[in-house]
């Protein structure tokens, strides 16, 4: 597309009168170019799947073939869509837009999908719902998706996977990006929509742990399906697509509905990359699109995501983890196996498994009480879907303490004790107790060699704000930074209402 183009010269907006054979009706507002072109698509799309369908009933391997003229033709339109974007007060859009490569899939189950492909983002669209939307939903189809990759939504959607149905999912990381926009489509995912079809009373601007976690419990509360079990049962989730073929197979579908549970099965077919190297593409991206004025909204998406330099953040990681130990099911005879319930010799799964989990609390360090009780009420958070079990260790250079916490009125006041700081006794009770994960939190100072190993059980490391590293060599487990919290005085703000995200002014990741 000709950047020096305008949209005067390209006539998107202004009217035409009919076209030859054809007048207008009384009050009927005559099409501007923008929408002639839109019209002309669509009917060339209908003969191009008409074709398609009558071919494939002679041939059922047929694949659908889009010719190079239509191709030229629809991409001209998104070009036009593009430069209303980057005339418009949030033009960062337009130009992320110029940077991404662009390519018609007519599997898609929304108007548009994008997923990352080589060192490349890929934005598709279907022009079977794309088409019929005008130039501001159009326009906000696009802001859509680049929001999914500025909140990297495509690499957490994995980090949720098993634990929540891809429904939750994606319903969950809709609502959040979705309250950002205007012009949605009529049929899009929005907060209002959500607590309609699923009698919720979701609150607006959570962090999407949150949607998901409430939503995931209205799928499981609704009617058995016909196998015995739910629509939003995480064990319904396919774990047997790896024969197939996805860039094949969508040449012979064609989708004409909207579907939010498929809304982002694109997403599985991005090229594999570690975090950090698709981070450092990202803000590529970002920086090259950064040409006019970018809202604050967006500044502070940007911000955030340079900030995390790929690494994924203590209380995320704790999720991960919780979703592992939660996936180990009692295998039984007394339940058929949900995938082949007529084999009889296939053991089914029980989920009363509970989850031992050992905080652990060095009362010798620098971490302050208010991080404590900030991070273990985000720990109860993110373990209240399962079942669990947590006992609180508290040690300097020996164990001092140890007691159960079911909720934060189970927290006792620290013991003022100031020892030297030894993390071998936590390792040794837990040896001895058989947990199933050890969440330690620490200023990092310590032994630099553990007189007992970890047996049996996965360790997180959780270093105060005000710590600088682990003392170990050999850790044993993951360690992570907790975000340093403030001290204040009895004011609360929307800031305060998040975890690891953004509030009601800066958009939750």
């Amino acid at each position: 597309m000709n950047n020096q183009s305008t949209k005067e010269e390209l006539n998107i907006d202004a009217p035409i009168g009919p076209s030859i054979g054809h007048s207008l009706f009384p009050g009927e507002t005559p099409l501007t170019p923008f929408e002639r072109q839109v019209q002309k698509l669509q009917e060339q799309t209908t003969q191009m799947v008409e074709e398609f369908y009558r071919i494939q009933r002679r041939d059922p391997q047929a694949q659908l073939k889009v010719p190079q003229k239509y191709r030229e033709e629809f991409f001209a339109l998104v070009d036009k869509v593009s430069l209303s974007l980057m005339e418009d007060e949030d033009n960062f859009y337009g130009y992320f837009l110029m940077e991404m490569f662009r390519d018609i899939r007519f599997d898609l189950t929304s108007p548009s999908g994008v997923n990352f492909q080589g060192a490349k983002y890929v934005i598709y669209f279907n022009p079977i719902l794309f088409l019929n939307l005008n130039l501001k939903q159009m326009e906000t189809t696009i802001k859509h998706e680049i929001l999914h990759i500025l909140s990297n939504h495509l690499l957490r959607a994995k980090e949720f996977k098993g634990r929540y149905t891809p429904l939750a999912i994606n319903l969950a990381m809709n609502v959040v990006v979705n309250t950002y926009l205007d012009y949605l489509p009529p049929y899009s995912v929005t907060l209002e929509s959500v607590n309609l079809e699923y009698s919720l009373h979701l609150l607006p601007y959570k962090p999407f742990e949150y949607y998901v976690e409430e939503i995931q419990g209205a799928l499981n509360r609704l009617e058995p399906d016909e196998d015995g079990g739910h629509e939003g049962d995480p064990d319904d989730i396919d774990e047997n697509k790896e024969g197939e073929n996805p860039e094949e197979e969508h040449l012979d579908t064609i989708e004409s509905s909207y579907n939010p549970k498929k809304e982002h099965d694109l997403w599985e077919e991005s090229t594999k990359i570690d975090e950090k190297t698709l981070q450092e593409l990202t803000e590529k991206f970002i920086n090259n699109a950064q040409k006019g004025e970018v809202p604050d909204y967006l500044q502070n998406i940007m911000a955030a995501l340079k900030k995390s330099k790929g690494e994924l953040p203590w209380n995320l990681y704790l999720r991960r983890l919780m979703g592992s130990i939660a996936s180990q099911n009692k295998k039984t005879v007394t339940r058929r196996n949900r995938r082949q319930p007529h084999r009889l010799d296939l053991r089914g799964e029980l989920r009363s498994y509970k989850a031992k989990i050992l905080v652990a609390l060095d009362i010798s360090g620098s971490i302050s009480d208010e991080e404590f009780n900030q991070a273990l009420k985000e720990v109860l958070a993110i373990v209240k879907n399962y079942n669990h079990e947590i006992t609180v260790i508290e040690c300097d250079d020996e164990i001092r303490r140890v007691y159960q916490v079911k909720t934060l009125r189970d927290l006792q006041d620290r013991l003022k004790i100031r020892g030297g700081t030894r993390f071998s006794p936590v390792f040794e009770y837990a040896n001895k107790h058989k947990f199933n994960l050890l969440i330690y939190f620490t200023d990092g100072q310590g032994e630099e060699k553990l007189q007992s190993i970890p047996r049996g059980y996965k360790t997180l490391w959780v270093i105060s704000g005000r710590g600088k590293e682990l003392s170990l060599k050999e850790p044993y487990g993951a360690v992570k930074k907790l975000k340093q919290v403030e001290i204040q005085e009895d004011s609360l703000t929307m800031r305060d209402v998040k975890i690891e995200g953004f509030s009601m002014q800066d958009m939750e990741r």
